[in-house]
């Protein structure tokens, strides 16, 4: 389903990734971990390719880009439509209502006619439990709630993978559980996930696999039962050590 090899990126003489290797199967929940800085976030952002590697390859199903040669357009566009992220600040338009945030893809991206990108909006803010909502602005929804629209407006682009870059860091503690709920939810249905997060709860509930990144690689990659209570290496323990007291 994913494939990563030998990925790297570089922000000027910064390198953030340093030849990650990966392989994530269909339906599987990965979740990242790791210190600010270790190049979780930047690599999600690279599958989405809104940052571009330096080098490597990634193949998500059947759409393969390798960056250690020019990549032109219309690869990198095909690449990117098989996976939608979910942002740690939302990302929503202010002037349009949580019904209109969603269809937004399916009409632009997918070129569905306004009618079936309607109702297929309206049963995917129904499904994340927002369908009293549809008519409401950003500004009229708690964060989780607009997190919820987010959620569903990834959703709405049909993607084979979703991408969450932390999506509970910028909720009030009380308005958490609302959104992990809809992506345990989510989980559930078999929906290929890479999460970027600090619930460990979650990971530990949910996760196949947990990957511990630090200094731009990947340090250890096991179940949660393994990760949490048996790491292997040092540098994990010192970090779940440091999260956990």
């Amino acid at each position: 389903m994913i494939s990563i090899n030998g990925l790297h990126k570089k922000f000027g003489e910064l390198e953030v990734l340093k030849g990650i290797d990966l392989q994530v199967n269909k339906g599987q929940v990965i979740v990242v971990i790791g210190p600010s800085g270790s190049g979780k976030t930047t690599l999600l952002r690279c599958l989405n390719i809104l940052e571009v590697p330096t080098a490597g390859s990634i193949t998500i199903d059947e759409q393969t880009a390798d960056f250690s040669n020019t990549v032109n357009k219309r690869t990198i566009d095909l690449l990117r439509r098989e996976s939608a992220m979910v942002f740690q600040h939302y990302n929503l338009f202010p002037h349009m209502t949580a019904l209109q945030n969603v269809m937004e893809g399916p009409v632009i991206v997918k070129k569905m006619s306004k009618t079936d990108a309607r109702a297929k909006a309206e049963q995917l803010l129904n499904k994340v439990g927002l369908g009293d909502k549809l008519d409401f602005y950003p500004h009229q929804l708690s964060g989780g709630q607009q997190q919820r629209v987010g959620i569903a407006r990834a959703l709405a682009l049909e993607p084979k993978v979703m991408l969450f870059d932390e999506p509970t860091s910028a909720l009030d503690p009380e308005l958490v559980g609302e959104v992990l709920q809809v992506m345990k939810d989510l989980a559930n249905e078999g929906i290929t996930m890479m999460v970027v997060t600090h619930e460990m709860r979650f990971a530990n509930d949910v996760a196949n696999e947990v990957i511990f990144m630090d200094q731009g690689k990947i340090i250890e990659r096991s179940k949660p039962s393994d990760m949490f209570t048996h790491p292997k290496e040092e540098r994990t323990r010192q970090f779940l050590n440091l999260i956990q007291s």
